[in-house]
């Protein structure tokens, strides 16, 4: 019986028995159909149905030995794609003896997601069974979705088992983290890779040679879904050579992730490589986000943060080079914006670097927080009064300068120029016309 009819929005998935007929059908050019139906993908047909099955990620099974009772507790499994966060919520429900509900966060609303919980409970007053609710991205839900699960799971109503990609300690609120346990998972070992395509390539009679199921294993990035879909698409080549087994893997096997924990990663990697005067590490990350589809006024708009923050008066070039190529990339678009963002990244990574400016300011703000409201002097004034001391106009004094103060108390040093590129000026000017001038080399 289902309870809950298909639609369009969401899915609803019962599995109450073993999956073994799923591997009667092997991938040869008389079963690509069976009786007129399309088979699913290889890499859902093989899923296993066993913990035994299960390949990698022995790792949490003595983390979190709960995994293996029937009663375990609500979780979040966390990790990359491809790492069998959906086929170990699959297993986990039917070792359990529990119903088996899917649902995706990114195709329902909390309407759907009620009538799943409704479909659940109605299981559990008729036939007196338990269920496990499966969210996927489990991370897309906002609040009004993540609200609705609360008194449930507070009850244990039903099981609830998340999948996500991205860390929940950020993506899922805290109400909801509190009553679930992470379950962080790896990414997969090219062993671990290999191990699968070994099985799949026997049980389904591909018989793909062993030394190119190696260089799959090496190629996938830990992504299992990547690595089976090769496999398929291989099984279909005569005699597939190491070239065409390369060519079929690289292009699906880049992760990128743009708005993931990848997409900060690389940025990051980006933005540290310039900082570290090395134009070839960030050429390479710039490279990696242009193919990964990064937006590239994304990165130019870093691109001006990082000339004012990490080059500043070393080099005020910077500045007006990013803030060019933020406005011709804004105009001009991909693929020839690539050009500009390389010309860009590599001045900035080779320049001079200081971040004078950049602690100056921050060390301003943390002394203007601390005190009372800062009165200006008043010879400073805009309309200063009768009696005010005289403002000394510093263009009528030689090299247009006279000393004078310009704050009514002392004030610390905030900028303490370095002694790169044309800051080095800026430097020996100031403590010419100061006196001695605090800096940092």
């Amino acid at each position: 019986m289902t309870p809950v009819s298909s639609q369009r929005l969401f899915m609803v998935v019962m599995e109450k028995s073993s999956q073994n007929s799923l591997f009667d059908t092997t991938l040869s050019e008389d079963s690509i159909t069976s009786k007129g139906k399309i088979l699913p993908p290889l890499a859902h047909l093989s899923r296993p149905a066993t913990l035994l099955e299960f390949v990698g990620h022995e790792h949490i099974f003595k983390s979190y030995p709960y995994l293996k009772t029937k009663n375990f507790p609500s979780i979040i499994l966390f990790g990359p794609s491809g790492t069998g966060k959906t086929t170990l919520a699959r297993i986990l429900a039917l070792n359990s003896g529990k119903e088996f509900f899917t649902f995706n966060a990114v195709l329902g609303g909390v309407a759907d997601l009620k009538k799943i919980i409704g479909a659940a409970q109605e299981m559990s007053v008729k036939e007196g069974l338990q269920s496990v609710i499966f969210v996927d991205e489990i991370h897309r839900f906002n609040k009004a979705q993540q609200d609705a699960l609360l008194p449930y799971i507070e009850e244990g109503a039903f099981t609830l088992i998340g999948a996500t990609t991205e860390n929940p300690r950020v993506s899922v609120n805290k109400a909801l983290l509190s009553r679930m346990h992470i379950v962080q998972m790896k990414e997969l070992s090219p062993d671990d890779i290999y191990k699968i395509l070994i099985q799949t390539n026997e049980k389904f009679g591909i018989n793909l040679d062993l030394s190119l199921l190696i260089i799959i294993a090496d190629f996938a990035g830990g992504d299992a879904r990547v690595a089976l879909n090769t496999l398929e698409a291989a099984g279909k080549l005569t005699q597939p050579t190491k070239e065409e087994i390369k060519l079929l893997i690289i292009e699906n096997a880049r992760a990128f992730d743009k708005g993931g924990n990848r997409h900060y990663d690389v940025i990051s990697a980006f933005i540290k490589s310039m900082r570290g005067s090395d134009p070839q590490a960030a050429i390479h990350w710039l490279a990696v986000m242009i193919d990964g589809g990064e937006d590239p006024v994304f990165i130019a708009r870093r691109l001006v943060i990082f000339a004012s923050e990490d080059v500043g008066n070393a080099d005020p070039t910077a500045l007006t080079l990013a803030t060019s190529a933020l406005h011709s990339i804004s105009s001009i678009g991909m693929p020839e914006a690539r050009i500009i963002l390389a010309q860009a990244t590599t001045y900035l990574a080779s320049t001079y670097k200081s971040n004078a400016a950049y602690l100056a300011i921050d060390h301003a703000l943390e002394f203007v927080r601390s005190q009372a409201t800062i009165q200006v002097p008043d010879h400073l004034k805009n309309h200063p009064p009768m009696n005010a001391q005289k403002y000394l106009y510093p263009h009528s004094y030689e090299n247009h300068f006279v000393k004078q103060n310009y704050t009514e108390v002392p004030i610390p040093q905030f900028y303490l120029p370095t002694q790169e590129g044309k800051e080095d000026g800026l430097k020996k000017r100031l403590e010419k016309l100061w006196g001695h001038f605090a800096s940092k080399i």
